[in-house]
């Protein structure tokens, strides 16, 4: 698990012993490059993400590590720093693994920041998880959002997937029996 100084490393790691992983926290580039499985969690600003990452020189090794097709999971922050750029930093380029930008809720109906639980729809399932985030990734390619989740009257993309690089806007860690499936199947595969 990357700790970047961004993340809720305490909660994620216990929710990932709890399905029978084993986590090693680190910030050394090194220890990407020997991991079986990298997790990247993440709260807070994506222009802080970048900063941080780029302060420990966790930058190129993570670029690395997805091309290799490591096994990834990106939480919340995590996620959306897959992708090139976010509304909320202008001017910060992010890991540019996916092409798209981070975009606001656009609604003036609803309120912001979302937060608490919402229905993700993975098409043929369907489950509930925790949300806080006022940010979601707008990918460029559709084919790897793999659930979606409506707030208020924009539908965006909560989960998406392409190999073995899987990311959720959703906390798994905050959402009980239903993140730690998705957990217990990120461990497991």
């Amino acid at each position: 698990m990357i700790d970047y100084g961004m993340g809720n490393l305490r909660s994620v790691s216990k929710a990932i012993e709890k399905v029978g992983g084993q986590v090693k926290v680190s910030s050394a580039p090194q220890d990407l490059e020997q991991a079986e499985k990298i997790v990247l969690p993440g709260v807070g600003a994506f222009g802080d993400g970048v900063l941080e990452l780029k302060k420990r020189n966790l930058i190129e090794p993570l670029k690395i590590a997805l091309k290799q097709g490591k096994p990834f999971l990106g939480i919340c922050l995590g996620m959306q720093l897959l992708f090139d750029e976010s509304e909320e930093s202008p001017g910060v380029k992010g890991l540019s693994f996916f092409s798209g930008r981070v975009e606001r809720f656009k609604s003036r109906d609803i309120k912001i920041p979302h937060m608490g639980w919402n229905e993700v729809n993975f098409g043929s399932s369907a489950g509930y998880f925790y949300f806080v985030h006022s940010y979601y990734p707008a990918p460029t390619d559709k084919s790897i959002i793999s659930g979606t989740c409506e707030y208020g009257k924009e539908k965006f993309a909560a989960f998406i997937m392409r190999d073995k690089i899987w990311a959720s806007q959703f906390h798994p860690e905050k959402s009980q029996d239903a993140g730690l499936n998705l957990l217990k199947r990120f461990v497991n595969s």
